[in-house]
């Protein structure tokens, strides 16, 4: 957007997902950040594979899954049990630590 003084006007990302997606609180924005968190781990997932130079077929191998269900992992196509995901990042010698914020006064956190 250019203004009278052929100034262009930013936006921040919140101001364009408020616009797109809709604002914080709303199902649709609740869905895509749940979706967009889901994206990222098969992401991190992938590219650690990738970068441990293991094939898809051999994680699956080393957690007792096909191919299969780990491309559905990375790629987001499925639903996949927590117990997977810890199993997959396991395999990948990953170290897991884990915070969940119920409210100011119940903070959980594993590592």
């Amino acid at each position: 957007m250019t203004t009278k003084n052929n100034v262009k006007k930013t936006y921040t990302l919140e101001e364009v997902t408020d616009k797109y997606i809709g604002k914080k609180g709303s199902p649709e924005r609740e869905k895509f950040e749940y979706e967009l968190k889901v994206d990222i781990i098969g992401e991190i997932i992938k590219q650690t594979r990738i970068e441990r130079n293991m094939t898809q077929e051999q994680l699956g191998d080393l957690i007792g899954v096909q191919k299969a269900q780990i491309s559905k992992i990375e790629n987001n196509t499925k639903d996949v049990r927590f117990s997977t995901i810890l199993r997959v990042f396991e395999a990948l010698k990953a170290t897991i630590n884990l915070s969940i914020i119920l409210d100011k006064q119940h903070k959980f956190e594993i590592v």
